[in-house]
């Protein structure tokens, strides 16, 4: 086993709650696709499991007794199923490294009687403890949020081949270009340099599409003077970097410029924010009212930023989270501090994270400011808000699109590292 994966043992072992407890993490099976075509969907094992192991391993168990924390695995198996006949001649497949799968009950049976923690995909012949269960998974998801030195290399890799996949948009934007056609080569340039996968679904919105905000590219056309939003990202090894940039197809319009410009500069002040115990709402609602700021200065909302923060007016524009942790998967380890409740306030129900930072921890820091016509044509939020919106100005901009620009931050003991400041921002 690799030096990494012994010390992340070692260390969860004593950071989980489990006093006298077994755990039990699941890879997972395969899920056959529905029209009974003989193949499944693309497997991936549970996060939590590949964590302890880096394998992809369908069936596969890792299991760990504290009582056996002083043997020369420190306690923990790693089961797995012997490949068969059939998978070695159709898939290939070749035997992963490990106890036999077949002899976890004999394991189980020497414990039988104490309270099993269950993570990872469940196996349906044992019962675990739920409370335990869900306490073992809070504290996995937390002692997993600090990146080790060989996860910070896979994502230093992977900003690489991100970045190399975002040098290549510049040339090819223009009026005619498809979604579909850059998405193409902005994938393929990440393939070229080292990424195992799309880190996750790629967006690539033109005119009004880059005001939604999953927008899957489609067959439209990039016209003169409209933005381009793109948010994709290379994996290598499951590790995943997520970085948007929007572009303008020729020259910017003064509107253009402004909105863009407020966006960049909330974005590079929320990163220099970026420091160990700084909480992320407080960071969020900061470049909340600086971006409510620019928009009041462009003469889109009428008032004091703070005012209209308070009043959630910026939700109007800025409906989503200032970001989220990234590392193993998309959304690594986001969620809130062990013990502390999601903030009920409205305007923070779609934040990800409700914690302090620490050093270690990778975050995207992804604001922006959209012109969204489900949200602005709503006559409940335009009665809500008549005073605070120039809404005649509002109606010129309904196709606009919008702005959003993000970068991985790592956070040091000292000043916040952008993993993906090799990828310009300039409009």
């Amino acid at each position: 086993m690799s030096d990494f994966l012994s010390a992340r043992r070692t260390r969860l072992a004593a950071a989980l709650p489990l006093d006298d407890a077994i755990l039990l993490v699941g890879a997972g099976l395969p899920v056959p696709l529905p029209e009974g075509s003989d193949q499944s969907y693309p497997f991936r094992s549970h996060a939590e499991y590949y964590y302890l192991t880096g394998q992809e391993c369908t069936g596969g168990v890792v299991a760990f007794d504290p009582r056996d924390r002083n043997t020369r695995d420190g306690g923990w198996v790693s089961f797995v199923p012997e490949v068969t006949e059939g998978e070695r001649v159709w898939e290939g497949r070749t035997q992963t490294p490990g106890t036999p799968l077949a002899a976890l009950e004999s394991w189980l049976s020497a414990r039988r009687g104490r309270p099993v923690a269950m993570l990872g995909a469940p196996l349906r012949t044992v019962a675990a403890d739920d409370p335990l269960t869900q306490r073992t998974r809070e504290q996995l998801k937390h002692a997993r949020r600090p990146k080790d030195a060989h996860e910070l290399a896979l994502l230093r890799r992977a900003a690489a081949a991100t970045a190399a996949g975002y040098a290549k948009l510049p040339g090819l934007i223009r009026p005619g270009v498809t979604e579909r056609a850059l998405q193409i080569e902005l994938e393929a340039e990440f393939f070229r340099h080292g990424a195992t996968r799309p880190g996750y679904g790629s967006i690539v919105g033109s005119g009004p599409n880059a005001a939604v905000l999953h927008f899957e590219p489609s067959a439209r056309a990039a016209r003169a003077g409209e933005f381009v939003l793109v948010d994709a990202g290379g994996e290598i090894d499951r590790y995943v970097t997520d970085v948007t940039r929007t572009y303008v197809v020729g020259e910017p319009s003064p509107f253009q410029r402004d909105l863009y410009h407020v966006v960049l500069a909330a974005e590079e002040r929320a990163i220099t924010r970026c420091v160990p115990g700084a909480e992320w709402k407080d960071i969020h609602l900061a470049a909340a009212v600086e971006m409510v700021g620019g928009l009041v200065a462009m003469g889109v909302m009428r008032g004091t930023p703070e005012s209209l923060v308070a009043q959630e007016a910026h939700t109007l524009f800025f409906p989503h989270g200032l970001g989220h942790m990234v590392g193993l998967g998309v959304r690594d380890g986001s969620g809130t501090l062990p013990g502390r409740s999601k903030d009920p306030r409205p305007s923070l129900r779609t934040l990800r994270m409700d914690l302090p930072l620490a050093a270690g921890y990778v975050v995207t820091v992804e604001p922006g400011l959209y012109f969204i016509p489900a949200l602005l044509n709503d006559p409940a939020r335009r009665d809500r808000f008549r005073d605070a919106v120039n809404w005649p100005l509002v109606e010129q901009h309904l196709d606009l699109g919008g702005v959003r620009i993000e970068d991985n931050i790592l956070v040091t003991p000292g000043a916040p590292e952008n993993l993906t400041a090799a990828i310009p921002k300039a409009l």
